[in-house]
């Protein structure tokens, strides 16, 4: 039997989140870790695993203690959230699920087959 390919190079389908992620490099975002710690600046580059590279950093520590930093290296595994620009609800990855979940939902109506009932508005039988 032939071994399976190595993880890395099995293709990998990234979800909505991480695109809308990717859509926000070169935008200033927030980073909050999981150890309290703030990160705001500019997302220079975000990887499929969220780890993401910043410049022009204020750190803000859980006792509020805030240091400015030309650039850092945030592991995504340590991130709790991110705050991305509301600019980015108008990238063209967001308008598609809004439209896929807009088709999903009209597809749904007016037709007969499944269960009991018409085909909407009296229809049926």
């Amino acid at each position: 039997a032939a071994a399976a390919p190595p993880p890395a190079a099995m293709p990998e389908k990234v979800g909505v989140p991480i695109k809308i992620l990717h859509e926000a490099e070169g935008h200033t975002v927030t980073v909050e870790l999981k150890t309290g710690e703030v990160y705001r600046g500019r997302l220079e580059e975000a990887e499929d695993n969220m780890n993401c590279q910043l410049t022009d950093v204020t750190r803000t520590a859980k006792d509020g203690q805030k240091t400015a930093l030309a650039a850092c290296f945030v592991r995504g595994s340590q991130v709790r959230l991110l705050v991305i620009p509301d600019i980015i609800m108008n990238a063209p990855v967001f308008k598609k699920v809004v439209e896929a979940k807009e088709a999903k939902a009209a597809a749904g109506r007016g037709k007969q087959g499944r269960g009991r009932g018409g085909g909407g508005r009296g229809g049926g039988r």
